[in-house]
């Protein structure tokens, strides 16, 4: 059976030394979706980082903004720097363990929508590519068949128009840079993906054009599932 996306490009490698990372982190009020006595859901803007890097300058982020509010609160999970939406805080450490076993055991449930380069020709499917970190060249990660680790992400079209494609995204696994990679190596890289876009994807918006827009997952205190959305802005 041909292959639907018709034009792979898992050979393609990011020029040396390519868009250096520059943090400027947005100045915005923190978005609170969701609180309780046990969970904070938390809206993260684009160019934030989730939790601290080592760089001094790189202290702010949105552990940090969360931290001045609710001194008790820490991240569960991350989101890159580049992707906004949904990302969720525990407010002790043991609700916190709790959480991380969900995701561990990969129950929670996790929806992202991209805007991808090209008109996508199938209407659902799966991509099934194992990728592992880019030793010489770090942040980036790299499909990798020998010693990759398995990464599965299934994926619908939304809609397509203007040379481009909204695509729903159901990450299977979480591997980092995982949407990016995937969606690259069949070659429909997100829009305005500084670390992995060709220049005519990478220029076609001002942001990474990937956001996390649901999140589902069992109430550590009460056992039942709660599910939180948030629409992107593209």
């Amino acid at each position: 059976m041909p292959d639907p996306w018709n034009n792979p490009i898992d050979d393609y490698v990011p020029p040396e030394n390519q868009r250096p990372f520059k943090y400027n982190p947005p100045d915005v009020p923190l978005d609170v979706v969701y609180e309780d006595d046990a969970i904070l859901v938390m809206n993260k803007p684009y160019g934030l980082l989730s939790v601290q890097g080592k760089p001094l300058h790189h202290k702010d982020c949105l552990e940090f903004r969360v931290k001045d509010v609710y001194p008790e609160a820490t991240a569960v999970h991350r989101l890159d720097h580049s992707t906004s939406g949904l990302i969720l805080f525990a407010r002790t450490e043991a609700l916190k363990s709790l959480i991380s076993r969900q995701f561990q055991e990969r129950t929670v449930k996790k929806v992202y929508r991209a805007r991808v380069w090209g008109e996508v020709a199938e209407e659902e499917g799966v991509i099934d590519v194992p990728l592992r970190k880019n030793w010489e060249d770090s942040p980036r990660q790299m499909v990798c068949y020998e010693r990759g680790k398995r990464a599965v992400t299934r994926w619908k079209v939304l809609e397509r128009g203007k040379g481009a494609t909204l695509l729903e995204l159901y990450p299977e696994t979480g591997r980092t840079h995982q949407l990016r990679l995937h969606t690259l190596h069949v070659g429909h890289p997100i829009l305005g993906d500084e670390l992995y876009a060709p220049d005519p994807a990478y220029e076609a918006a001002p942001r990474l054009l990937l956001h996390a827009t649901e999140l589902s997952f069992e109430h550590p205190e009460t056992g039942e599932t709660v599910s939180f959305r948030s629409e992107p802005d593209f």
